[in-house]
């Protein structure tokens, strides 16, 4: 069973973000024992960042500031789908607040929905953001 890491490193999804957790060098926590839940951006969500953004992200005098915004995206202990309450606040790896909001079934962190994925994953849970949450 693959780890956060390495599922972020085969999907053709997710080509920025693994540039982004690699850069950052957050591949090692992501491949630490965990448990994480990850809300990975898609490459459509990279996509919606200003022009440039992420391109500047990846310099290496900026990789405290990458690795700041991805961390928004990562929560302490595994949270699955099915579990997620409306109205639950979760803390990421960064100390950043997301609240959920459940609506006939849908979950979402503010406007941004959250899709499910159901990779096995032996470090934790990943879901899916079309958007980079900032």
């Amino acid at each position: 069973m693959s780890n956060i890491t390495q599922v972020v490193n085969t999907d053709k999804n997710l080509r920025t973000l693994k540039k982004g957790v690699h850069a950052s060098d957050l591949d090692q926590l992501l491949s630490s024992t965990g448990p994480f839940t990850f809300f990975a951006p898609s490459d459509l969500a990279f996509e919606k960042l200003d022009h440039g953004m992420m391109i500047d992200l990846l310099e290496p005098q900026n990789r405290p500031k990458l690795a700041d915004l991805l961390s928004n995206h990562i929560v302490n202990g595994q949270i699955n789908y099915k579990d997620m309450k409306d109205g639950d606040t979760l803390t990421t790896v960064n100390g950043k607040q997301l609240t959920l909001q459940v609506k006939n079934g849908a979950v979402s962190i503010g406007n941004i929905p959250v899709t499910q994925r159901e990779a096995r994953i032996s470090n934790g849970v990943m879901h899916l953001l079309d958007t980079v949450m900032q």
